[in-house]
């Protein structure tokens, strides 16, 4: 398989996108390619990198909590040790959801998701607990207008 996909790759990626559970035969349908031939493309998909892996999509607000908080950090500096120390502390915080190291005015944004808000005080003292964090600015998410797992077009 070459660097760029054909119809019928693109067809395995945007159906497994859909259905991660999907059967092989039923996919091998779907595209229009015996199962031989399908599972050798999926196969190949793999190896290449195209699919990191499968999951099942959860629901946080059963999970986890509703209240879902972005916040900006700002670190005194930006010193490999002091990214690697933010960085290690985040990973030690189960409520942050994700961590995007950015451009801009604040070096990090996270997405933290917690029960309701007496459950963010805490989260919010240990951020604050972090050495190299000199500012933190929490924003709270009124309303999700779209959240899309990558699809293919």
């Amino acid at each position: 398989m070459t660097a760029k996909l054909d119809s019928f790759d693109m067809n395995i990626l945007k159906r497994l996108t859909d259905d991660g559970r999907i059967s092989w035969r039923d996919l091998a349908d779907e595209i229009g390619l015996s199962l031989t031939p399908t599972l050798r493309r999926v196969r190949q998909l793999e190896s290449e990198g195209y699919i990191l892996g499968y999951a099942a999509r959860l629901d946080e607000k059963r999970l986890i909590g509703s209240v879902e908080a972005l916040i900006s950090i700002t670190l005194d500096r930006q010193t490999d040790e002091a990214l690697t120390a933010f960085e290690t502390s985040i990973n030690n915080l189960r409520e942050v959801t994700d961590c995007f190291q950015i451009t801009g005015e604040f070096d990090y944004l996270l997405r933290v998701v917690v029960l309701d808000l007496d459950h963010y005080q805490p989260i919010l003292t240990k951020l604050s607990q972090i050495s190299v964090v000199s500012r933190i600015n929490s924003s709270f998410v009124l309303k999700t207008v779209m959240r899309r797992v990558y699809s293919v077009p």
